[in-house]
């Protein structure tokens, strides 16, 4: 499936790619060093990967708001390494934010069903 999901997210927020190559990486690289083998791990539940998500959004904010203080009292000098990565927790926060009201929007509409 195409397009930004929830599990592709904390990847694209991490290493700062494309999803064009974060797929072209998977096409690339075989998941297990036997494609003949199956994998027998379990996958991850949908609430596996929200609590995931909300935990590095959450590291994002933290490590954001220690690089704010390290600013403001003069132990870190790079403005640029503060600005990206206040940036990158913003996004984060606003991509979860988004999510989490489609999420609620799919339930209000499945509350709305007839059965």
């Amino acid at each position: 499936m195409d397009g930004l999901t929830i599990s592709n997210s904390n990847s694209l927020l991490e290493s700062g790619s494309t999803l064009k190559e974060m797929r072209d990486a998977r096409l690339k690289v075989p998941s297990s060093p036997h494609p003949s083998v199956a994998d027998t791990s379990s996958p991850k539940t949908f609430a596996d990967t929200l609590k995931d998500v909300v935990n590095s959004v959450n590291d994002a904010q933290k490590l954001a708001d220690k690089k704010a203080q390290q600013l403001a009292t003069g132990q870190n000098r790079d403005i640029a390494d503060v600005m990206i990565t206040s940036e990158k927790a913003d996004i984060g926060l606003k991509l979860m934010v988004s999510v989490r009201n489609k999420i609620i929007e799919a339930y209000q509409e499945i509350m709305k069903m007839q059965v």
